[in-house]
């Protein structure tokens, strides 16, 4: 983190994932705070002018660097292509590289609740976790429901409960990315569901801490027909994790 323009300890690195964000993006990059010290962009194939805004925005603000997919891979194909941009870079192993998505449902004044505790090396992977704010109380009823019932699942395939398994306001620490097999990651929805697993295997501390979820006129992308793949892999953690014989420890 900087702080009074001396550079101490660890560096935040802000991984920002984002499809047809043209509209968010801009208000994203603006109000990230001062104590990151790189924000990598990752334009998943965008139509909309996404990554002109992200080109604009870095005009402004130095820290920003921006990564374009041709052709839409998947929001986990686009967060992988930002964690292994943030291992290239030489830094601490106990670096945050933290996930924000492009689309502004991620208050940037929860960023230090998430990255901190990667930061002091208290945990390997924070997830934020909607359900014990009091913002839970704005989400659509179907993605609570569905997010309980996914949250279930996946705590039982890592062997540890998972409160909120779905939200993707994350950070890991570098020492956990480098071990982590990113070509075995599942790329497309289930993603978030499919790296619980892989850490599960690796033995990882998982946090979890109360970050705000903001709704607005913004769509999810998750349809009906991904739920079956989402099911797919929660079982497929669960028996890898018990091959392994690993499982996740909570902090």
């Amino acid at each position: 983190m900087v702080q009074d323009g001396e550079r101490a300890g660890p560096r935040v690195i802000v991984i920002v994932p984002c499809f047809e964000e043209a509209r968010f993006l801009g208000a994203v990059l603006a109000t990230m705070p001062a104590f990151v010290d790189e924000i990598l962009v990752v334009d998943d194939g965008s139509t909309d002018g996404t990554a002109d805004v992200a080109r604009a925005a870095s005009v402004q603000d130095p820290r920003i660097s921006v990564f374009v997919h041709p052709t839409n891979c998947g929001v986990g194909a686009a967060i992988i292509h930002g964690y292994l941009q943030a291992l290239a870079r030489d830094g601490a192993e106990t670096d945050a590289f933290v996930v924000m998505a492009g689309d502004g449902q991620m208050a940037p004044e929860d960023l230090a609740a998430v990255a901190t505790p990667v930061l002091l090396d208290e945990t390997d992977y924070v997830k934020g976790d909607r359900f014990r704010h009091g913002s839970r109380r704005e989400m659509p009823r179907g993605r609570y429901l569905g997010g309980r019932v996914f949250s279930a699942l996946t705590g039982w395939a890592v062997g540890a409960p998972i409160s909120d398994s779905q939200c993707g306001f994350t950070a890991v620490s570098r020492r956990m990315a480098g071990r982590v097999p990113w070509g075995e990651v599942w790329t497309g929805f289930g993603y978030p569901n499919d790296l619980l697993g892989h850490l599960a295997v690796c033995g990882a501390r998982v946090r979890e801490v109360p970050v705000r979820a903001i709704y607005g006129d913004e769509r999810s992308k998750l349809r009906l027909r991904h739920l079956p793949t989402i099911f797919r892999l929660v079982f497929d953690a669960r028996a890898r994790a018990a091959r392994r014989g690993n499982r996740i420890t909570k902090t």
